[in-house]
């Protein structure tokens, strides 16, 4: 036990002359607005390191928040990496070089195929139609 507290008193110690690898990042910038009778409310934060955040909102028409903004930090790269955002009543919609994007068809769509899709959405009217017909019918 005495062995323990030796050991712990040593690392103590030595973690004191330790210098951090990591110094504390210096807020640059904090500003925030609670919400007001409307329900606007705004937020701007910007860090010495250059990580910047920004954003504003407001209550949407069905009740819930909207919101937009940005957030951007600096990479490894020396680049700056941004996002813009909106979220609403339609989802969380970002906006941003960094996000991947679907790729692109690989071909054309036969004509054959296309001839197919035709032939199963007038497959669909004419059935639709026919059961609108029976209805009518039936009353």
């Amino acid at each position: 036990m005495k062995l323990a507290v030796v050991f712990a008193l040593v690392a103590v110690a030595v973690a004191e002359q330790v210098p951090l690898t990591t110094p504390p990042v210096a807020i640059l910038r904090s500003a925030q607005v609670n919400p007001d009778a409307f329900g606007a409310h705004s937020s701007d934060f910007e860090a010495e390191n250059g990580i910047v955040f920004q954003f504003s909102g407001s209550e949407g028409a069905a009740g819930g928040a909207n919101m937009v903004g940005s957030w951007s930090y600096p990479q490894e790269d020396g680049s700056l990496a941004e996002v813009k955002f909106v979220a609403d009543e339609n989802g969380f919609q970002p906006e941003s070089s960094l996000l991947p994007v679907a790729p692109a068809f690989p071909h054309p769509i036969p004509q054959f195929v296309l001839d197919q899709i035709e032939f199963a959405r007038l497959e669909d009217e004419r059935k639709a139609l026919e059961a609108q017909q029976a209805e009518t019918t039936e009353a």
